[in-house]
């Protein structure tokens, strides 16, 4: 007897890191990316896209010095032996643009531009090798406007998102100043790693607090996990003055001219950060919106000036049960050497990054008590094959008067039917049988209105005695019935 040949079927399965997203979290991201494009238009911001890959080289600072240049991005080599790599983030692709098309371009060019990014990093809980963003840049000009522009429209955005003054914060730092300080701890600038070290450090200000940034700039810390994190191995003496100032009082600018000491680069942020804050006064910003906080450095070495964060500050519950603020939900600052590495120029530039999924994940822990949405189409249910040409008339009608609609395409029964509009979150169904057709009538049921009542109605008999959330009308005006029970769903 022959061997019977096994056919391979590979699982089912998704790639560690990445995420699959339903309808309902794509509507509402979609939602949310159209009032933050309205919001960076108002305020002169042009869209642009660029390619999903990049030549490695060009990414400049995110890879190793290595053969396979494949830490931290994707790659690979094309037929010409070149590395590609999928962007990183999209600032690395907006400088390639500006170098590319500089003498085009009118500067200062501000874009924004939303799209995937990838990072081929280990993934854990909240860190994954795929996510959104949300961008706008500023390049080719040094003026502490184009930053403060940046604080404000971040402001604006998340209050147009719905959130309150209160709710959010948008908290500024300047870069000098830290260089300044870690100048008067006797920190030396040529020792880039440990300088990156130190700076990381302090980013973990707001969870570890100050014994954990103190660990972490000594040497070292064990998290909860048991996982060591080596520290940058500073003297107590040190770390003192660090200390001092990551903590002092926020806005406290004679504080932090004290903590720079005789720093010309310190005390250049300092005054950079007093230009930001009448900017801020003239244009109506106060500390309920942005605000200026030592602590806030960003991890990445290419920022030179001005950084910023925009953080969620309501509370919520995490994995664990305890009860934190959300966080962070954007973060920027300036770069201005990024370009000059790929053009060989300054070029000035300041830009802002928005965690698209993590800003929507903080809108639906705010909003976690929202009531259910009726967001699917309308379902034009078909009971007799043989009028499926009348129930394809009718989604047609409704189409065109643009009502978003469906005919159901299935071939089950009337009860399979309304479990399929049910699952479809219609807020409206379409019934047209024989006794209907004969009256010249179709029967809608108001979905959304009947999930609400079916809570309140204590007997099955209540219900077919008032049928609340069903009528009949007459065809021909179907397209004002369905429009007035959508109208009435929506106050």
């Amino acid at each position: 007897m022959a061997k019977e040949e096994k056919i391979f079927r590979p699982a089912a399965r998704l790639p560690k890191g990445f995420r699959d997203w339903p309808g309902a979290h794509v509507r509402a991201r979609q939602g949310m990316l159209a009032r933050l494009r309205q919001r960076f238009e108002l305020y002169g911001f042009e869209p642009l896209e660029t390619s999903a890959l990049e030549y490695a080289d060009a990414l400049g600072k995110f890879l190793p010095d290595q053969d396979r240049p494949n830490e931290g991005v994707f790659s690979f080599q094309d037929d010409d032996e070149q590395w590609l790599a999928l962007r990183y983030d999209l600032t690395a692709p907006l400088a390639r643009f500006v170098a590319e098309h500089y003498d085009a371009l009118a500067k200062p060019f501000r874009r924004y531009q939303t799209g995937p990014v990838w990072r081929n990093e280990k993934p854990g809980p909240g860190r994954f090798r795929e996510f959104v963003q949300f961008d706008a840049d500023t390049v080719g000009t040094a003026s502490l406007a184009a930053d403060a522009e940046l604080c404000m429209m971040a402001a604006e955005a998340l209050e147009a998102l719905g959130l309150k003054r209160g709710e959010f914060a948008v908290r500024v730092n300047n870069r000098k100043i830290l260089d300044g300080v870690l100048e008067t701890a006797g920190v030396d600038a040529a020792d880039t790693r440990r300088h990156l070290t130190i700076l990381r450090a302090i980013d973990k200000f707001d969870r570890l607090g100050s014994d954990g940034v103190a660990q972490l700039l000594g040497k070292g810390r064990k998290d909860e996990s048991g996982d060591w994190t080596k520290g940058a191995e500073l003297a107590p003496a040190q770390i003192e003055p660090i200390l001092g100032y990551v903590t002092a009082a926020a806005g406290d600018f004679a504080a932090w001219r004290r903590a720079v000491g005789a720093s010309a680069t310190g005390l250049a942020g300092v005054a950079e950060l007093e230009e930001m804050a009448a900017l801020f006064k003239a244009a109506g910003f106060g500390a309920d919106r942005i605000q200026f906080d030592p602590s806030v450095v960003r991890g990445l070495e290419y920022y030179t000036g001005p950084v910023f964060e925009a953080a969620l500050t309501f509370p919520v519950t995490n994995e664990k049960g305890e009860v934190v603020q959300f966080g962070s939900v954007a973060g920027g600052g300036r770069y201005d050497g990024l370009v000059k590495r790929l053009k060989g120029i300054d070029v000035p530039a300041t830009g802002i990054s928005i965690g698209v999924d993590r800003l929507l994940a903080g809108l639906s822990a705010r909003n976690a008590e929202a009531p259910e949405t009726f967001d699917g189409p309308v379902v034009v249910l078909v009971l007799e094959q043989a009028q499926v040409a009348s129930s394809q008339a009718m989604v047609q009608a409704l189409r065109a008067a643009d009502i978003r609609a469906e005919m159901y395409l299935g071939s089950s029964g009337l009860r399979a039917q309304m479990k399929y509009a049910d699952k479809r979150r219609a807020p409206v169904v379409v019934i047209e049988g024989e006794d209907e057709r004969a009256k010249g009538e179709v029967t809608l049921k108001d979905l959304a209105l009947g999930s609400k009542l079916s809570a309140e109605i204590e007997s099955a008999e209540e219900w077919r005695k008032g049928q609340p959330a069903q009528v009949s009308v007459p065809r021909t005006k179907l397209v004002e019935a369905v429009r007035d029970i959508l109208a009435r769903g929506r106050r």
